[in-house]
């Protein structure tokens, strides 16, 4: 991992990842809300979005951090580095800028989530911020995150050997494809979280956020989608340690 200062590498993660949040939670709400304009755009939009946000985030959190904006990325990196020092700084402040940006996305769409008071069309609402799986199967939910993680860490280490990709800064336009791509070839079993801080700061943002008739925040699905990219991360790590 390259050496930044601490105070940079919190200030970038922190805004990066609360980018990276504030347009995917902002894409689902924007899908699935009633009264808004995307109503019902359909799961191709959603993965844009998301794609939008890594675009829009690992830019501005670049020069300051290296605009990892994801723990699973994090750990990959350090795994192939093997320097572990500041994995907890990194992680903390995606943490924190995740939470925020739910939190901005919220605000962004407070008067369609204000009509959830309305209990005769009141809708769950978890799903414009974390992931929630389409069948609720625990073993082939975790594999599923671990499989579109490993494929998410090993292509971004990857990248690092074409100097020319990071040169140009064109680099984090191919992650940001490539989350569009897992998006759409993967995420359609769990809603494809590959970020433990994208789903986990969303979760307890939803958790506090005073949302009428919110529903559950299902704390008991909510360590796959943390450990599963966290084990897809050490994987896609330890492919390209042994074959690179």
């Amino acid at each position: 991992m390259e050496q930044f200062s601490n105070g940079d590498i919190f200030a970038g993660e922190v805004i990066g990842t609360a980018i990276l949040v504030l347009f995917g939670a902002g894409v689902c709400a924007a899908v699935n809300l009633r009264h808004s304009k995307a109503k019902d755009a359909g799961w191709v939009v959603i993965a844009f979005g998301w794609g939008f946000g890594v675009l829009a985030g690992a830019y501005t959190a670049t020069p300051l951090s290296g605009g990892h904006i994801n723990p699973a990325v994090t750990v990959g990196l350090a795994t192939e580095s093997g320097e572990w020092s500041k994995v907890p700084l990194y992680i903390l402040a995606q943490m924190i800028g995740a939470f925020i940006g739910a939190v901005l996305a919220w605000l962004v769409y407070y008067s369609q989530f204000a009509a959830n008071a309305d209990k005769d069309h009141a809708q769950p609402t978890l799903g414009n911020f974390s992931t929630i799986p389409e069948i609720r199967n625990p073993a082939a939910n975790l594999v599923t995150e671990v499989i579109a993680t490993t494929v998410l860490v090993l292509p971004i280490l990857a990248f690092g050997l074409t100097t020319g990709l990071g040169e140009s800064g064109t680099s984090v336009l191919m992650v940001s494809l490539l989350v569009v791509g897992i998006g759409l070839s993967l995420g359609g079993p769990t809603g494809y979280a590959i970020n433990p801080a994208r789903d986990l700061g969303p979760r307890l943002a939803h958790a506090v956020m005073p949302i009428p008739n919110k529903g559950t925040s299902d704390w008991s699905y909510a360590w796959i989608p943390v450990a599963g990219p966290l084990i897809g991360g050490l994987i896609g790590a330890g492919i390209y340690k042994l074959a690179f």
